[in-house]
């Protein structure tokens, strides 16, 4: 059990860190000094095609719950509420990353959805992969956590 309570907390805190940096984004491109650079590093758009801060502040809260559903799970954070909800949630944030690690590199780097270059190497590189790595181990979690 103290691999899936290690995994839980590692899952658990980047996900709440990634949620942290989604919630400076809606202010601020920060780590990146302009809005055309993160635009073109982060998103894959023009700047007109960046996401409102509320839409950032809305991931931001999505990725704190899904910290908080694998965290609960894997017995690293307090349980609140029923057993199921924390395995059915830690379940479908697995899912979700999965999707998403899958689908970027099905879609952005086939060039199915158009993104920039700079954006298409990144998610090859880094984002893809990250989202693969969390959700085997959010899926982990799900299946053998409390």
């Amino acid at each position: 059990m103290d691999a899936v309570r290690s995994t839980g907390t590692v899952v658990a805190g980047a996900l709440a860190a990634t949620g942290a940096l989604h919630a400076v984004w809606a202010a601020t491109p920060w780590p990146l000094r302009t809005r055309e650079d993160f635009a073109d590093a982060v998103v894959g758009v023009g700047v007109e095609g960046l996401p409102s801060p509320s839409a950032c502040l809305a991931v931001a809260g999505a990725l704190g719950a899904a910290a908080y559903l694998v965290g609960a799970r894997a017995g690293a954070l307090p349980a609140a509420g029923p057993r199921w909800a924390r395995k059915a949630g830690s379940g479908t944030v697995a899912a979700v990353l999965l999707a998403r690690g899958a689908g970027g590199l099905l879609l952005f780097a086939g060039g199915r959805i158009e993104r920039t270059e700079r954006f298409r190497r990144l998610d090859r590189r880094y984002y893809s992969p990250l989202c693969l790595a969390l959700g085997a181990g959010a899926g982990l979690v799900a299946a053998a956590g409390d």
